[in-house]
């Protein structure tokens, strides 16, 4: 199959319908860090990025949104998919992405790398989608703060080493600061900046 030919399928068939159930999908995960939420409407994006996270950037970018993707997602004919789907316009500068894409196995940016909003304007940040190669079975974290009562756990397998010490870095940047999404075939983890993320103990 030709990247033309990929660009142009792939999509939501009802896309106002799809993307409005997507993005409920979000809001809640969201508002609860660390459940597990799964993609509903059928989606096919180019290989390598998942449908978790195709679902996503159909859902949440858009022409005023500016998208940044992995060299290997570059390379794919997931930018031409993007530009006929979305017409969200693609950056190489992570500081001027709204939304990040990364797919699994690859190394993802340090998350200071991305723009990280003002004080008066935290919303203006990147949100930064990481697949990963499961959401479960990889080492627990524990997880606490907003949205959550007491504490949570997730064991994401393939999350990058460095991640918890940028995770924290990223936290102490409140009210500043990237939101991630973790996303695994069909299935997503959101970790908006508030949430505490820390290794729990074997």
């Amino acid at each position: 199959m030709s990247q033309t030919t990929e660009s142009l399928i792939g999509g939501f068939a009802d896309p106002v319908f799809d993307a409005q159930t997507v993005f409920r999908a979000v809001m809640d995960a969201m508002a609860r860090p660390g459940t597990i939420g799964s993609v509903l409407p059928q989606v096919a994006p180019p290989s390598p990025l998942g449908a978790a996270a195709g679902a996503l950037l159909l859902t949440l970018c858009d022409h005023d949104t500016p998208v940044w993707l992995t060299s290997a997602l570059s390379k794919s004919a997931l930018p031409g998919w993007i530009g006929f789907h979305t017409g969200a316009p693609l950056t190489s500068e992570k500081t001027e992405a709204k939304f990040a894409f990364v797919e699994a196995g690859a190394q993802p940016p340090s998350l200071a790398h991305f723009t990280l909003g003002s004080q008066d304007y935290p919303d203006r940040s990147t949100t930064v989608m990481i697949e990963v190669q499961s959401l479960e079975g990889g080492p627990a974290l524990q997880l606490s703060g907003p949205g959550i009562r007491a504490t949570t756990a997730i064991a994401p397998k393939g999350l990058a080493e460095t991640f918890l010490r940028q995770w924290a870095d990223n936290r102490a940047q409140f009210p500043r600061g990237v939101d991630v999404v973790l996303t695994c075939g069909r299935h997503f983890v959101a970790l908006p900046r508030t949430t505490k993320i820390s290794q729990m103990e074997a």
